[in-house]
């Protein structure tokens, strides 16, 4: 199995097959795997329930913290369980399992990364940057570059991630509310 190395300034990413393994240095300097006991796969249709936990449980959490309640609102619908199971029949949608336990998902479509939510106890783990490395690793294989619509929560991620902000865009929502997102754009 041929494996290649990226990375930047706090990590090193292993390749190997169709993922990434995240490998940190710890204290003493020294690589170690931060992600033991770790599956991203496709989903099927018995993880929808799942991930619309996921789903649903993270933007409840984290958006009210950034958005009025119409646009958390709007979120809410616009992730239902009919479309992540549309999404799921159409082979669009992975998840991320960590020592058994569902705790995030990712979706793309050609080069459009869309719904990327880790549960809020497992953020601030890496789990992200791991999905998203996966979906980019899989769209990196047909495309010069990726695209997705950030929040303003996941926004920072990605900056990190190497993406920029290409336009920003307002959606308006019930009651005079507007959603503010960013279009963002990493090229290979």
């Amino acid at each position: 199995m041929i494996c290649q190395t990226l990375s930047d300034e706090k990590s090193v990413y292993s390749q190997s097959g169709d993922c990434t393994v995240l490998m940190k240095n710890d204290s003493g300097g020294k690589q170690v795997e931060q992600m033991k006991d770790m599956e991203f796969k496709k989903a099927e249709i018995k993880h929808t329930d799942g991930i619309y936990h996921i789903v649903q449980t993270t933007i409840k959490t984290i958006y009210p913290r950034y958005y009025p309640q119409e646009v958390v609102e709007f979120f809410c619908q616009l992730h239902s369980r009919e479309h992540i199971a549309k999404d799921i029949q159409n082979a669009t949608t992975s998840i991320l399992r960590v020592q058994g336990q569902l705790v995030g998902t990712g979706s793309r479509e050609g080069n459009h990364i869309t719904r990327v939510y880790v549960l809020p106890e497992f953020q601030g783990r890496g789990y992200g940057s791991y999905l998203m490395q996966c979906l980019e690793d899989q769209i990196a294989a047909a495309h010069p570059a990726v695209l997705l619509d950030a929040s303003l929560p996941a926004s920072r991620l990605y900056e990190h991630r190497g993406y920029r902000t290409i336009r920003h865009e307002q959606y308006p929502v019930e009651h005079g509310a507007v959603l503010v997102y960013e279009i963002m754009e990493k090229v290979f």
